[in-house]
């Protein structure tokens, strides 16, 4: 870790625990900082501030004080949740105070090097296929951020020879000041999170921090096929390496149906990805990139390749039995995530679908249906999603109640040859506590179904 001298003897006010506030506390306390914590958490309640209380940092908590900020405070380092309409967050703006997130301390200390992976889809198979081919090529990868290890936590203990993956929502690079990733990943940009950001603009321009502070000696890899993402990136005095799934690119990593391409030349056959759809074959490119900027060995990378068959829960390969292969892609709980997944396969698909009615509509799904051959749903949404199947022409559709029932149903109306894919299209909570637990009990219905 590096020692960091601009927080000493510093007023910081960290705003929200969870794991990032725990660790952002720990972590200014021990640069010397003087951290106040306060947490909405009832202190009789709340074990973190328990503990940090016993380290010897201040904690304030069951409520947040409206003169909170009176107190002097020079920088609010807060929970990544926390939106800037909070009533406190709002006075730190008013009052210009500096708001960071815990990736900003992450990399202020980080002797490693950092690469950052961003986008509103295929971040976390990006990250845990590139962090797979880090440390089948020996590079010494650890892993962080928005995938579940808080980043500040992992930098501290990283060294200079190995290298940091992290994966950045937007409400994480929104709170960064000097980040620098060495190389930064932008897979794509879609309309998501506008109640938390305002506008498609700022939400994109909170992406952008990714790059923003990047120099000649740093990399960007970006998506050339979408229009907005190549406009930001011009922006970037970063080295630009495009991606393109569609154009065989010269100055940028490529593919079309036979070949990937560095450069414009020949670099490895597609056929070795074992990963399933366009939208995961962008995220192989941005890994290959990356894989080549970090000199990993090409062996190693196209064994990766050939034996990475995706994160848990997105479009991820669960196993066959008599001839049909089961995906598990609970993890999309909307029509733009179901929709990469349904294009993703050229055998027939058996679709398992439904859950949290929010009222959207699923007519975007329309010009995919094509080569679903039938559809299983349940939750609060199966009425109208089966409606809405039979209107896309699925003539076989069949209602059920739960996941557990869904499979071997679907398994029932499929073929030899066929795809059973579980994609709901909506959020788990009408009946799920998390889409992990969704895609769980389908797993254990699968295995069920084998047995």
């Amino acid at each position: 870790m590096k020692t960091i001298e601009s927080m000493k003897d510093k007023k910081v006010l960290v705003l929200g625990l969870a794991k990032s506030g725990v660790a952002a506390a720990e972590l200014l306390h021990k640069l010397g900082a003087f951290v106040t914590v306060n947490d909405a958490k009832p202190f009789e309640d709340n074990k973190e501030a328990q503990s940090l209380l016993q380290q010897g940092i201040t904690v304030i908590c069951g409520h947040h004080p409206e003169d909170l900020l009176d107190d002097g405070f020079e920088l609010v380092v807060k929970n990544p949740g926390i939106p800037y309409t909070n009533p406190i967050v709002a006075d730190a703006l008013a009052r210009k105070l500096p708001i960071w997130t815990e990736v900003e301390l992450a990399y202020q200390i980080s002797e490693a090097p950092l690469v950052g992976i961003t986008g509103s889809n295929g971040k976390t198979t990006t990250t845990s296929l590139l962090f797979d081919v880090l440390q089948a090529s020996k590079k010494n990868p650890l892993i962080a951020g928005n995938i579940g290890t808080v980043a500040c936590g992992v930098t501290a203990k990283a060294t200079a020879d190995e290298v940091v993956v992290m994966e950045l929502s937007s409400f994480q690079l929104m709170g960064t000041e000097t980040f620098k990733p060495h190389i930064a990943i932008w897979t794509n940009l879609f309309e998501a999170h506008i109640d938390y950001h305002g506008t498609m603009a700022e939400y994109g321009e909170a992406k952008f921090n990714i790059t923003r502070n990047q120099d000649a000696n740093d990399y960007l890899i970006y998506n050339a096929d979408q229009e907005i993402v190549s406009n930001f990136a011009a922006r970037s005095k970063a080295q630009l390496i495009p991606f393109s799934s569609s154009t065989i690119l010269k100055d940028g990593i490529s593919a079309d149906d036979d070949m990937i391409y560095w450069m414009g030349e020949p670099y490895m056959p597609r056929d070795i990805i074992a990963l399933p759809g366009k939208h995961n074959l962008e995220n192989v490119l941005c890994v290959i990139a990356s894989a080549i900027l970090l000199q990993c060995d090409q062996q190693a990378l196209a064994h990766t390749l050939q034996t990475f068959t995706g994160v848990k829960h997105r479009t991820q390969y669960v196993g066959e039995f008599q001839q049909r292969k089961f995906y598990n892609d609970s993890k999309a709980t909307n029509t733009l995530a179901t929709k990469s997944a349904l294009s993703a396969f050229n055998t027939p698909i058996v679709l398992i679908a439904g859950g949290l009615d929010r009222g959207h509509s699923f007519e975007e799904l329309r010009p995919y249906m094509s080569n679903v051959r039938a559809v299983v749903v349940s939750g609060e949404t199966k009425v109208r999603f089966a409606e809405f199947a039979k209107d896309c022409g699925v003539s076989i559709i069949a209602t059920v109640d739960t996941v557990n029932e869904a499979v071997p149903e679907a398994f029932r109306l499929s073929k030899s040859g066929d795809t059973i894919l579980l994609s709901p299209s909506c959020a788990s909570w009408d009946q799920y506590p998390s889409f992990e637990i969704r895609g769980d009990l389908f797993i254990a219905a699968v295995e069920k179904l084998q047995q």
